[in-house]
């Protein structure tokens, strides 16, 4: 009985925290997906998740492999070097890029940066980028699912169920960023954020979550405030 409750709250607290690490990698998704054209936006959303799923199954089942990126590779001034610490770091700076490029896309006004922009999201070209995140976010919850229990049918079900509430969460998600230009800026502002914690774990230095999902909470707060306001002032 004690081992069936042990296995069902390990259960729940990975499902929660599976769809938790996962709301940055669909912030990401949700933002990238609006580049693309209407009727090949929720496709790029779908297949970018099923990326996801796919990558957390497949380092799931390397998990041995897995746990040896922590093993310095080389070390650099007195600082070991791990393939998760290269993942991590790589990952960050592309995120930190990405974000970066569009908030300055979105502050740009001239017709033809836009142009030439816009040139370069194809359906292919958004996707890759989709998966090359992915593969980053995944390390982080794979690595936070095998912390969590032994059992492999358990991370599974519970990453699945997971990228289920994500696939459902993000259209709704997208719309609402698409209808709402400032909350974009706010969740370009915490992919910067994201990208920056990415690269301090790469070197090492550990910023705990709970910091960076309160600070955007609170953010998003005062922005729902903000958005009220401005409706009742048109009302």
């Amino acid at each position: 009985m004690f081992e069936l409750t042990e296995i069902f709250l390990s259960f729940i607290t990975l499902t929660i925290l599976e769809i938790v690490l996962g709301i940055d990698n669909l912030i990401f998704l949700a933002i990238i997906s609006r580049k693309l054209p209407q009727h090949q936006q929720a496709k790029a959303r779908k297949l970018g998740l099923t990326f996801a799923w796919v990558t957390r199954l497949l380092l799931l089942a390397s998990a041995l492999w897995l746990t040896k990126l922590t093993h310095p590779i080389f070390t650099l001034f007195q600082f070991n070097v791990s393939g998760r610490d290269i993942f991590l770091a790589a990952g960050g700076l592309f995120l930190l890029y990405k974000a970066t490029q569009e908030i300055y896309a979105d502050l740009e006004t001239q017709k033809k940066i836009k142009s030439i922009s816009d040139k370069h999201h194809t359906f292919s070209w958004v996707v890759a980028q989709i998966a090359v995140l992915d593969i980053v976010f995944s390390l982080d919850s794979v690595l936070t699912a095998i912390g969590l229990t032994t059992y492999f049918w358990l991370m599974v079900a519970a990453i699945t169920i997971a990228i289920i509430a994500m696939i459902f969460a993000s259209e709704p998600l997208s719309h609402f960023i698409e209808k709402h230009p400032s909350i974009k800026m706010l969740a370009l502002a915490f992919l910067v954020l994201v990208g920056i914690i990415l690269i301090a774990d790469g070197f090492h230095i550990h910023v705990p979550r709970a910091y960076i999902y309160f600070a955007m909470i609170f953010s998003l707060f005062v922005e729902i405030l903000n958005l009220l306001r401005r409706r009742n002032i048109k009302n």
